[in-house]
């Protein structure tokens, strides 16, 4: 499906502005019911925290650990501005109220700022999809992550305004985190070696159909860790995919672009983004992983897939079926830069009670 479909959903759904249908009525369009089949989670029938129980386990935190090497650190979230590049008509405002906001206060003569902050979360720079954040549409309603129709999850307000997503809240993840041996796969580096594109090239291309160089699919995985020299992905891992196309926006060059090469960032992030294919996703969802995460707006290859007709399927393959969560937005250049093909990784998104998602500065230690 094209991102301009999806874009036509989004813009709908934010007219609402969470006034949404009330209790099991029917949604229009496309309905997929083997999604019904899914449930209940490997780790338990009434989770809520998925992939992220990985951290309760020891043995992924000394994984995790015994890949520092240099005993350095880096964070991996990108800049979070107005002229940055967003998702449809999502944005990002910030004000300083006062100047100064308050004071002079004291015999010390103390005087501060505050800022107001207008957003929504989801793909504004760094961001982490929870558990309410992605579902897909069923004859019994929108189901989500463990069997949950949303319907029954949202917690509501005056007048029947959705004001939180209730069991599938982003807090649950946030109670555990994540710190996980992080694997990084550099597909702009398998493709010079395979001779798809030009040695000078810095990214992979948006992929139109089946086939395309800029979807990564389960064997480009595997090639990139047997070439890395890594051991195989395993359960609680986490992985990163470095496309490229974030170079365009990237940390070391963001703050000294000016507005027209911003602007010519978000059209290249607008027309669409290389990424994971289906079969690399199931590979994962196989090897029981606990994070993906890349330097686009969702990681998954669109408009072209190994499939055509679907929605960015990563998506609906492993965070409603699987409870394993997507950092998107994530600025893997500097992992390139750093020559790092392991780490540890260390996040925990922010505890906002029912948000489907959180803004993200994750640490890399190496």
């Amino acid at each position: 499906m094209k991102r301009s479909v999806i874009a036509a959903a989004v813009g709908g759904a934010l007219l609402a502005y969470g006034i949404g249908a009330s209790a099991h009525q029917a949604l229009e369009g496309p309905i997929d019911d083997s999604a019904l089949s899914w449930g209940p989670s490997k780790w338990g029938k009434d989770d809520r925290a998925g992939s992220s129980n990985h951290t309760k386990n020891s043995a992924n935190i000394r994984k995790a650990l015994s890949t520092i090497k240099q005993y350095k650190a880096l964070t991996v979230g990108k800049y979070y501005h107005r002229e940055a590049p967003a998702f449809g008509p999502r944005s990002w405002s910030m004000y300083i109220p006062g100047t100064p906001t308050g004071g002079p206060f004291g015999k010390n003569a103390l005087v501060y700022h505050d800022e107001l902050v207008i957003t929504q979360i989801g793909q504004i720079q760094t961001q982490f999809d929870g558990p309410g954040h992605i579902g897909v549409n069923t004859s019994k309603g929108p189901m989500f992550y463990n069997g949950v129709i949303s319907w029954d999850a949202y917690e509501r307000g005056a007048g029947g305004q959705v004001q939180g997503m209730g069991p599938l809240g982003v807090e649950h993840v946030g109670e555990n985190g994540f710190v996980c041996r992080l694997v990084v796969l550099d597909a702009v580096a398998l493709r010079k070696a395979e001779g798809k594109i030009s040695a000078s090239a810095e990214m992979l291309p948006i992929p139109k159909k089946p086939g395309d160089v800029g979807i990564v699919t389960a064997d480009d995985v595997k090639a990139m860790v047997k070439a890395a020299g890594l051991g195989e992905i395993g359960a609680g891992d986490c992985v990163a995919l470095h496309t490229g196309q974030g170079n365009t926006w990237s940390n070391d060059r963001y703050k000294s672009m000016n507005s027209e090469q911003r602007a010519a960032a978000r059209a290249i992030f607008a027309q669409g983004e290389p990424g994971f294919g289906i079969s690399a996703c199931k590979y994962f969802a196989d090897r029981d992983i606990a994070l993906t995460m890349g330097d686009t707006s969702a990681n998954d290859a669109q408009p072209g897939n190994e499939e055509d007709g679907m929605a960015v399927p990563c998506h609906t393959m492993l965070q409603p079926a699987r409870g394993i969560w997507n950092l998107e937005n994530v600025d893997t250049k500097s992992l390139i830069d750093h020559k790092i093909k392991e780490a540890a990784f260390i996040f925990a998104p922010l505890r906002i009670i029912g948000a489907t998602g959180s803004p993200a500065n994750p640490v890399v230690l190496y």
